[in-house]
């Protein structure tokens, strides 16, 4: 009996210290729950900050790709506005000069039929040879209106023609002044008489 109240002591013993555990590991437990509460709070202000960085970061990156792209069509835009002030300008000198090639022409038809030396008429031919091919070097073109379909986007009826053929009605018949394109855009419409 004696050894039975011993066991029983020590079981007793043995109960009180797995409750006084229980109760520390309880009190751990309760620590342990607010530190993982504290973890778990900063884990979610650390992830709030990141998506913010992130969001930023992507606004930043937009705001600078299109800072690219306006500064590109800058670029772009003042280019053209440069080439189409060059083509503008040697335009209206070419247009200037087309008067003075009209009159090279009909200088060439008038000593053609004239008996005058032939000296004048080798050097105006010269001098019309030299400016044709200069202009031509910059882009201007003669329009070939004889014989052609009479069309308005090359052409300006200045009279009509009756003919016989019906192959030459609706055609130009002559040309009274000679149109002129540069770079493929017409600066002066050719002046022509119309077949009907």
């Amino acid at each position: 009996m004696a050894q039975e109240n011993k066991e029983n002591e020590l079981a007793a013993e043995d109960n009180v210290r797995q409750q006084e555990e229980n109760t520390e590991g309880g009190k751990k437990s309760g620590k342990e729950k607010k530190e993982q509460k504290k973890d778990k709070e900063k884990i979610e202000k650390l992830e709030m900050e990141l998506e913010e960085a992130r969001a930023s970061l992507a606004k930043e990156k937009d705001d600078y790709v299109r800072l690219m792209a306006e500064f590109d069509n800058f670029r772009r835009r003042t280019a053209q506005e440069k080439l189409e002030l060059v083509n503008v300008a040697s335009e209206d000198t070419i247009k200037g000069l087309l008067p003075v090639l009209d009159d090279c022409e009909r200088a060439l038809d008038v000593l053609s039929k004239s008996s005058d030396s032939a000296a004048a008429k080798e050097g105006t031919e010269l001098i019309y040879n030299k400016l044709t091919g200069y202009l031509k070097t910059r882009g201007l073109a003669a329009i070939d209106a004889r014989d052609k379909v009479f069309d308005t986007d090359l052409h300006e009826a200045v009279a009509q023609f009756p003919v016989n053929e019906d192959d030459k009605k609706g055609k130009v018949f002559d040309v009274v002044q000679t149109g002129y394109t540069l770079n493929g855009k017409v600066i002066r419409f050719a002046k022509v008489v119309v077949g009907i």
